[in-house]
């Protein structure tokens, strides 16, 4: 984790997420998220959260940036962005952190905007022991040698 004191407004990606949460539909919790997702070409994808008053239906602002990018061809990603409105700092959840880890190296930065400053992340610091392709394969080989 690295603490950045610089302006985030100077970044284009957490500008880009702070922009992306002005569209968030949140009446339920009033609390808009943005992110931008940087695909490793340079082509950046926002998402915003979008809530259902089922919250399990609801969708986060990640997951939103991460369907718009695949949907558009792209699976390889070297940044992500993510703001709220509360200039609080907010990380991506669990479940966003391991659909990141489906596309994205452990080294991959997740910055988060804390309005007067970032802190920068990679996804393995925010996610150890991610669920992956290889740790179901190896699973599996163990079940099959019992």
């Amino acid at each position: 984790m690295t603490d950045d004191s610089g302006d985030p407004a100077d970044d284009p990606l957490v500008a880009a997420a702070r922009d992306a949460f002005a569209d968030a539909y949140v009446p339920y919790s009033e609390y808009p998220v943005g992110a931008a997702l940087r695909t490793a070409d340079g082509t950046v994808f926002v998402g915003c959260n979008i809530e259902n008053a089922n919250y399990s239906n609801s969708l986060h602002a990640e997951e939103v940036a991460i369907a718009e990018a695949v949907k558009g061809g792209h699976t390889e990603f070297d940044r992500l962005a993510v703001a709220s409105a509360a200039a609080d700092g907010v990380t991506p959840c669990g479940m966003c952190r391991q659909t990141l880890a489906e596309f994205c190296d452990a080294d991959m930065e997740v910055v988060c905007d804390e309005g007067d400053g970032v802190t920068t992340y990679t996804l393995g610091e925010l996610l150890p022991d991610t669920i992956s392709l290889e740790t179901l394969t190896d699973a599996a080989e163990r079940r099959r040698q019992r």
